[in-house]
This record gives C-alpha cells, sequence and structure tokens, in this order.
C-alpha cells in the first residue's frame, strides 16, 4: 500500500520518494535518484580526482562552516568547467546535473545529500555497508529504504570529512565522532570494531524551519492558555527548566518560549550542538561547546562556557541541556545572582525532574532549587509521533524542613488530548504580586490579552521566528495598538 509520493530537490536534482507498506511488512522509502550512464560516470571519477591533485583548501576553508558554501561554488564552477570540456555534446542543464553529483561526492555525502534534503526525515541511520540505510519519517515513523553505502571504507570517508569540518579525526584510536554538518544536523560517528556489524553514522537533522508557539499550538503541542502561562512567566524574568524524554522536543520547545523575551535585554546562549534560534530583534551571543581531539588539548566546556557567560553581563542565560552536577551547580548560582535562566535536561516528568535534581550525581540543595520557579515537561508518543507538553509544574516547601514538593499547573490528558489548568500557580502569584504589585485579577486579565495575541497569530500564520518576535516586541512597545488590531480575537 502506498502511503506518499512526492519529489525532492538536492542541489538542482530532483529525486522522486515514494513510502510505501505491505501487511505485516516494514515501511519502505524508496527514492529514485537521477544517475549518469556507466561511461558518463567513469569520466566523472576521473574529473574527481583532477580536481582532488588541482584544488588544495586552507585549513580555514575547511574548518570554517560558514565558508564552506563558498567552498562548494569553487568546486562546483570548476567541475562544470571540466564537464564541458570533456563531454562538450551534452547540455548544460546536464553538465550542470553532473558537476552537482562531483561536488557532493568530494564535498557532501553523496546519495545521502538526498535524505538531507527531505524536510520529512528526522533521522538518518547508516548502520553498515552490509544493510540499506535506515531513517526516521515524521510521517510514518522508522523506514528501510532502498540506499546504501557501497563499502566500509566509504563510510569511513564520510565521517572523516564530516570530522575535519570541525576540526576532529575519528581513527582506530578515536573511533568515535560527535559533530555538526554546516546545516547545524547533529552527527555521531563510530568504527568498527567498536561498532560491531561496520563503520555507523548518525544523522539528527536540524530543523531547517525553527518551530515556534504558533506551530506547536497549532499542532496541540500546547494549549493557548498554558503558552500565555509560559509568556508571562518569561516576560517577569522567572526562570524555567524543559525536561523530557529523547526527541520530545524539549530544545525546539525551549527555543519557542525564548521568543517572548524582551527585546531591551542581552541573551547569553550555551549549546552543545546549535540548535536555539531568536528573533533578530535580540541582543543575542550564542556560545558553542568545543570539543578537541582526544589525546589533544583544546576542548571549551559547556562548564567553561556557562562560567565565562557570567562576565558577559548577559540578563538572560538559554543553556542547551544539562548532564552533570558541575553544570547544573552554575545553572543554580547564575539563578541567585539575578540572573533570568532557562534550560533544559532529561527527566520524564515534574516530579521525576525534582527527584534528579536532589538526588545523587547531581545532589543539588534543596534551597538552591526554590531559584526555579518552573518545569516544563515534555511527552513524545513513540507510536504516533505527537509531541505535548505532559506537565507545567512548580516546586514549593511541603513545610517539612528541607523539603520540596510539586505541584502541577497544567497537565495533558490523553483520553481527550486536551491540556488543561489543574491547580493555580503559587509562584506566578507570589513574584507578580511581590514585584510588580499586580493582583490576581490583573494576573487572570493579563493571561486573557496574551491568549487573545497568540490566537491572532494562529489565525493569520505568524509562525516564523522573526514575525512572532516582531508580534511580541509590538506587545511590549506597542501594546495599544497591536492589540487595537487583534480586536475580540
Amino acid at each position: 500500500m502506498q502511503l506518499a509520493e512526492y519529489t525532492i530537490n538536492a542541489d538542482g536534482i530532483t529525486a522522486k520518494v515514494t513510502v510505501a507498506k505491505e501487511l505485516g511488512a516494514l515501511t519502505l522509502y524508496t527514492i529514485s535518484i537521477p544517475k549518469p550512464e556507466p561511461a558518463t560516470a567513469t569520466y566523472l571519477q576521473t574529473i574527481e580526482n583532477d580536481l582532488l591533485k588541482s584544488v588544495k583548501l586552507s585549513s580555514q576553508e575547511v574548518l570554517d562552516i560558514n565558508l564552506m558554501a563558498e567552498v562548494k561554488k569553487k568546486f562546483h564552477a570548476l567541475a562544470l568547467k571540466a564537464v564541458n570540456e570533456r563531454l562538450p555534446h551534452l547540455t548544460q542543464e546536464r553538465s550542470t546535473e553532473l558537476a552537482t553529483y562531483i561536488v557532493q561526492e568530494l564535498l557532501g555525502l553523496g546519495d545521502v545529500e538526498f535524505l538531507l534534503h527531505d524536510d520529512d526525515v528526522e533521522e538518518i541511520c547508516i548502520n553498515s555497508a552490509r544493510e540499506p540505510i535506515w531513517l526516521y519519517h515524521k510521517k510514518f515513523g522508522w523506514c528501510k529504504s532502498n540506499l546504501r553505502v557501497g563499502t566500509e571504507a566509504k563510510i569511513w570517508d564520510y565521517s572523516s570529512s564530516i570530522g575535519r569540518r570541525v576540526g576532529r579525526q575519528i581513527s582506530i584510536k578515536d573511533p568515535v565522532l560527535d559533530a555538526s554538518l554546516s546545516s547545524g544536523d547533529r552527527v555521531n560517528a563510530t568504527l568498527a570494531p567498536i561498532s560491531v556489524f561496520g563503520n555507523t553514522i548518525t544523522i539528527r537533522k536540524f530543523n531547517r524551519k525553527p518551530w515556534t508557539i504558533t506551530d506547536f499550538i497549532a499542532t496541540k503541542t500546547i494549549s493557548e492558555e498554558a503558552a500565555a502561562f509560559l509568556w508571562l512567566a518569561m516576560q517577569y524574568e522567572m526562570n524555567i527548566l524543559i525536561s523530557g524524554g529523547t526527541a520530545s522536543g524539549k530544545t525546539s520547545m525551549l527555543n519557542a518560549i525564548c521568543s517572548f523575551m524582551p527585546s531591551n535585554q542581552r541573551v547569553v546562549s550555551i549549546e552543545q550542538t546549535r540548535e536555539i534560534t531568536l528573533p533578530s530583534n535580540l541582543q543575542w551571543v550564542p556560545l558553542l561547546v568545543r570539543h578537541g581531539a582526544k589525546y589533544t588539548e583544546g576542548d571549551v566546556t559547556m562548564l567553561e562556557l556557562m562560567v565565562n557567560s557570567l562576565r558577559m553581563r548577559p540578563d538572560r542565560i538559554i543553556v542547551g541541556e544539562i548532564r552533570t552536577a558541575e553544570e547544573a551547580e552554575v545553572l543554580f548560582e547564575a539563578m541567585h545572582t539575578g540572573h533570568s535562566v532557562y534550560a533544559t535536561m532529561h527527566a520524564e516528568t515534574v516530579s521525576e525532574t525534582l527527584k534528579r535534581l536532589e538526588s545523587p550525581p547531581i545532589s543539588i540543595p534543596t534551597v538552591a532549587m526554590e531559584s526555579l520557579h518552573f518545569v516544563v515537561s515534555m511527552y513524545r508518543n513513540r507510536r504516533t509521533g505527537i509531541r505535548r507538553v505532559f506537565e507545567i509544574g512548580e516546586f514549593i516547601p511541603s513545610g517539612r524542613e528541607e523539603s520540596l514538593q510539586t505541584n502541577n499547573i497544567y497537565q495533558w490528558h490523553p483520553n481527550n488530548d486536551t491540556i488543561t489548568e489543574e491547580n493555580p500557580s503559587v509562584r506566578m502569584m507570589e513574584n507578580l504580586s511581590t514585584y510588580t504589585q499586580m493582583s490576581e485579577e490583573d494576573i487572570e486579565d493579563s493571561m486573557k490579552e496574551r491568549v487573545r495575541v497568540l490566537r491572532y497569530m494562529r489565525k493569520n500564520s505568524i509562525n516564523s521566528i522573526e514575525k512572532v518576535g516582531n508580534v511580541v516586541m509590538d506587545y511590549y512597545e506597542n501594546h495599544d495598538s497591536l492589540m487595537k488590531k487583534v480586536g475580540k480575537t
């Protein structure tokens, strides 16, 4: 049974994709890529070898991902010239297509480049040369493709190429690689015999269009009321931790709510891999962890960047993921010194997040955890692929000495797929009444107003980072004018 059929374009070459499934069988992802004839392929191999000998790249061109596009253009122009000289009978369209093949092989990942250009593919897994490439499709889950990487040596070549671009090596001595493509896609590679069946490459794709709060509302990942609550918390500089399992949408949700920041503040983000994208109206300094080679110096760790960020006079600090006790300690110290902090960590629920923070190896003292205002817990159904805000909760003193309990403010109900308010927020009322003199009625009115703005953005398909950022800025800077435009939405 055919499930889908569509085309994708990789650097000017169009390929046809068919997704199909037979009863009781695996889902098959079949991609038809136009290929050069055998005789032409021989000519292309000769051209590739000549280009490798004649074109010298500087270390800066190899290592700087911002220069990679220029390098590809340079190679494409040279490849096109060589194709025209050796195969003068071809049309210009066909010559351009063949030049693109050469560039994809020399500077890219060959046929895998087409999978990278398929917006419905989230994960690409090369498990060895002896089996097809597997991929995770947004709509259909795990699929077996008809593509293969011909040899273990070729997989190693691709891994080495990726490593060189970030100044790292993969070898028998150092057989594990974590890196990023210039697109931001995360890559993990291993070499046999560490991976028993053969060399592997796993690519987790970076969203080409970052998710916004409007997208999350449209897909029912979060309700308008819960989004308005987080907007209020973000405006008034409350600290938020987003937890959840692998691929549950933690970083995407963090990215989405960061668009609620006022534009008159300085933001520093710290990540292992570049995933955060903020509106251009924010003063934003993104920092990235650097991994040196295993047996040489050169690492710049998450902890070092967190400590350094405190010297950069930030108003707000965003941390991609908290993994160690040292990182958590710096994070909570930043909260105590007056910075607004937002981060992610692995934990399935609000109560599990509390247990992880207070238990070894992290062991954050209870008094320190009181500076964390809210926890947003994300959930992903692996069978259907849906993602939901499972809970929004807070930590409050239990009445017993050195003890906290959780209060769930919003909760997702799977039976009717709704997110509803369960309990009033203690921390929101405490903070806003103390620092802004807002009454309970004022807070409720402000929430309703934000719901109207969010509904207006959804109805008018305002769903890009820049457009959402502009509406939020108007809310802060041109409030009356915006609310007049929003009307009674």
